[in-house]
């Protein structure tokens, strides 16, 4: 007698799903105690009821799961419309169940004729919604920059076409080159014209965020670079063939907050010859200013002391590691002008962010100026320090020499995430852009671009000048992108707003012993995000991880922008990753265009009150200074800070994160704005999925009507038709490019378009010590 066995697989999928809807019940309670969304409460226990029911072997087990399709469905449109990736994280778990269930071997012993019919045209519909948000892009914006409107009216200076002499290419700092030869036409056919290594790798004794954030230079024959052990460099510009190389023997501890260079500088005497009449200028993470001959690489032995200043002379709270600069400084007429950065969130009692102009020849010191006494600009004497934990300039500054003004991109007093110990004179110069007379230091003028900063959203990237017609005639502009997404465009010599700027109430309510401002300063030019976070922009790769996105951000305090930090947790959007960091924009001053790459990503900032008692320290050695715990000595808390990521460790907040961008600097309008790169390089499974990822490092643009950019957490350089914003052009790199790229022309007329590729160790991107060229393959 045969025996009847019951069927396994009902019983199977029943249980699946009593354990999926067993977890979206837990959590969806829990998101509701918060004032979160029902759905996954609701949801949770219909799933589970038909979990039920089809162990029990019941066809009406179908129709419930159909019904909790069509419901996903509508709640899923209803909250995000037809956005396909928030639109599968509501959906895939429940689409891959359903599809489940419409197995024979599930659907068979339920018996009933077609049982399985309304869930199959519940999940057809959920295909057909699906296919339509996969052809849609919600955040997409086309449009087109107008072309050249006039000649430029005062060039930069006297650099040759096929030259790029300073970090932004001249000390106007637009990252614009006048070279034509690469066009939208032919910039598909760029194709490697030379590879460098510089043997310079990231070793065990170094700090996390060591970094290859080179911009090269090129000046005649040759390229100049720097490496994150501050080796500098000669290259032949044609070939990429090692000139020199001059190595500082930096010393190197965990404890430095970056290693990193992001560039040298370049003097050439008016009357050229001899020993040192051209010269490059050098900054080390030992914090050093030393001037090498441009032709062999030796140290120019009449600069300082053996070819060398000493950044530390005059500085209170010496510490390794504490105060150096990153950054290239600015070399203007017979000065050499150099500021530095200084860890951030360790203390109250840190080192100056004073700013020093030095004799180009001789290394003598010629101003000095210091937020934190901004009237004494003559150089201090032996015996005298500036003003401890003064606000910094950590980035690169720019200069208009027929101004006679340079221009400071500031950063923060730290700690950034508390301000209760600041006094009122220092902090107008947080967050700041600061125009400071070349020839003495004074002060000209300042401008604010956020008040009390409690959030690190000091300004990182070069401002560029351009000239900007205007209904009351051309004037003279300065463009500064900030972390928060605002641009400021500003007259340069005045520093009045040229597009709109007011003052809007914020939130209030800081930590106790802190306060905030009532206001802040909002620019009509903003790339700020269209309206705050909510729960429904939450995501995850599946519904249980946005489903922890969700309890996440509903366990924060999150007021909009400007929440001030908080015991409990206060999210942070944009966070201090920026919108833009210190790669900033690129303009082209006859277009009066910009280039820019905004970023979104959220943050986390928690304070932790201080034990009674608890005074200073030494830095643990590996502890970072812009992520993790900080301690913040001398202030009443130390501070956790990271981004707002999934158990996965992907963002909470729904793609893209990031994009590329044209604006029109006359109108001050976003003409344009497309996502830009791939998760290829940050996923499990390499997938070229076009999410739109954020980017490090800065555009540059060209008189061809071409931009490149190399900075997503992809391993990418790509072009960019200007107009449009359309890519023209991608060719895989080596390493991560985390760095601006430049452009150049050889003695035979032949464009170069070069970058660095040396990872970045705090962003995980592949380590590396390539310069890669690219250029038209020869006719």
């Amino acid at each position: 007698m045969a025996t009847e066995h019951t069927p396994r697989a009902p019983l199977a999928a029943g249980a699946l799903l009593g354990l999926v809807g067993l977890a979206m019940g837990v959590g969806g309670a829990q998101l509701i105690a918060l004032g979160g969304s029902w759905y996954y409460l609701i949801a949770g226990l219909a799933v589970l009821a038909s979990g039920v029911l089809l162990a029990a072997r019941k066809a009406e087990a179908l129709w419930l799961f159909a019904a909790v399709v069509l419901g996903t469905l509508v709640w899923a449109v209803w909250e995000i419309g037809l956005d396909w990736w928030p639109l599968a994280a509501r959906g895939d778990v429940i689409f891959v169940l359903g599809g489940l269930l419409l197995l024979p071997l599930v659907t068979r012993p339920l018996g009933g004729r077609r049982a399985w019919a309304p869930l199959a045209g519940a999940l057809g519909l959920a295909a057909v919604v699906g296919v339509a948000a996969l052809i849609s892009d919600e955040h997409e914006v086309a449009g087109r920059l107008p072309g050249p409107r006039g000649p430029v009216a005062v060039a930069a200076d006297d650099v040759p076409a096929g030259d790029w002499t300073s970090y932004g290419r001249t000390g106007h700092g637009d990252r614009y080159s006048p070279l034509t030869q690469i066009t939208p036409d032919n910039a598909s056919r760029l194709k490697v014209a030379w590879t460098y290594r510089t043997g310079d790798l990231q070793g065990p004794g170094d700090p996390t965020e060591t970094t290859f954030e080179l911009t090269p230079l090129k000046v005649g024959s040759r390229v100049y670079i720097c490496t994150p052990h501050d080796w500098a460099i000669a290259l032949d510009a044609a070939t990429g063939k090692p000139l020199w190389r001059y190595d500082p023997k930096i010393a190197v501890a965990k404890n430095l907050q970056h290693l990193t260079c992001r560039g040298v500088s370049y003097h050439r005497d008016a009357v050229p010859g001899g020993a040192c009449g051209e010269r490059i200028f050098l900054p080390t993470a030992d914090a050093r200013l030393i001037a090498l001959d441009a032709s062999t690489g030796k140290p120019c032995a009449g600069f300082g002391q053996g070819g060398a200043v000493d950044l530390w002379t005059g500085m209170p709270e010496r510490q390794h590691g504490f105060y150096y600069s990153t950054s290239p400084p600015v070399v203007t007429k017979d000065l050499v002008i150099i500021a530095g950065e200084v860890t951030d969130n360790y203390s109250t009692r840190e080192p100056s962010g004073v700013v020093r102009a030095y004799d180009v020849r001789t290394g003598a010191l010629v101003w000095n100026w210091d937020a934190g006494n901004p009237d004494q600009t003559a150089p201090i004497g032996p015996g005298h320090a500036y003003t401890r934990n003064s606000p910094n300039s950590w980035g690169v500054s720019s200069v208009d020499e027929t101004l006679g003004l340079i221009y400071l991109p500031m950063g923060n007093q730290t700690p950034d995430q508390f301000g209760g110990h600041r006094q009122p004179t220092p902090e107008r110069f947080n967050s700041a852009v600061v125009a400071l007379d070349v020839a003495t230091g004074k002060l000209r003028w300042v401008f604010q671009t956020v008040h009390h900063d409690l959030w690190d959203m000091d300004i990182g990237g070069q401002p560029s000048l351009v000239d900007i017609d205007t209904p009351s005639g051309r004037r003279p502009a300065l463009v500064a992108s900030t972390k928060r997404g605002d641009i400021y465009v500003l007259d340069r010599a005045t520093g009045a707003p040229i597009i709109p700027v007011v003052e809007r109430a914020v939130p209030r309510g800081a930590a106790p012993g802190d306060r905030t401002s009532p206001t802040q300063p909002f620019s009509a030019l903003t790339f700020l995000p269209k309206r705050p976070l909510e729960g429904r922009d939450m995501w995850g790769v599946t519904l249980f991880d946005q489903l922890v996105c969700r309890i996440r951000f509903a366990e924060l305090r999150y007021d909009g922008i400007f929440t001030p930090p908080s015991v409990k947790g206060s999210l942070v959007y944009p966070g201090n990753f920026g919108v833009f960091d210190w790669g900033g924009l690129a303009v082209d001053p006859a277009r009066q265009v910009a280039f820019a790459n905004p970023d979104y990503f959220a943050f986390v900032s928690k304070l932790i009150p201080r034990r009674v008692g608890e005074g200073g320290g030494t830095r643990p050695l590996g502890a970072s200074s812009e992520g993790g715990g900080n301690p913040m000595y001398g202030a009443p808390y130390a501070v956790e800070l990271h981004p707002l990521t999934s158990p996965l460790g992907l963002p909470c907040q729904a793609p893209p994160w990031g994009y590329v961008a044209g604006v029109d600097l006359v109108s001050g309008k976003i003409a344009w704005m497309h996502r830009n790169g791939t998760v290829r390089d940050s996923s499990p499974v390499p997938l070229p999925f076009k999410m739109g990822v954020p980017s490090l490092g800065g555009p540059i643009m060209t008189a061809g009507g071409v931009a490149f950019l190399t900075g997503t957490l992809d391993r990418y350089i790509r072009a960019y038709d200007v107009t449009t914003g359309r890519q023209l052009w991608q060719a895989r790199l080596p390493a991560g490019a985390q760095t601006t790229p430049m452009t150049y022309a050889t003695a035979d007329g032949r464009q170069i378009v070069l970058t660095a590729a040396g990872g970045h160790g705090s962003l995980g991107t592949k380590m590396g010590d390539y310069l890669v060229a690219y250029a038209l393959p020869r006719s």
